[in-house]
């Protein structure tokens, strides 16, 4: 019988958190937007409503954990 080929799967964790764009950016979104909000600007909470992109420091590793992203 042959050996089954060995697949590298996809980090749900990682997943959940991040996505790939078009252009082979990876998205995420901010963090603070959860409780404790009365404290903050209506500016600050509407920016951090908004994604931002990885830095390119760690974008290969998110990638390394997307193989099929």
């Amino acid at each position: 019988m042959p050996k089954p080929i060995a697949r590298s799967k996809t980090k749900k964790s990682v997943a959940k958190r991040f996505k790939i764009t078009a252009t082979g950016k990876v998205k995420r979104s901010k963090a603070g937007r959860r409780h404790l909000l009365e404290c903050k600007s209506s500016k600050l909470k509407r920016n951090m409503g908004k994604s931002a992109i990885v830095e390119d420091c760690d974008v290969s590793r998110i990638k390394l954990n997307l193989p099929w992203g």
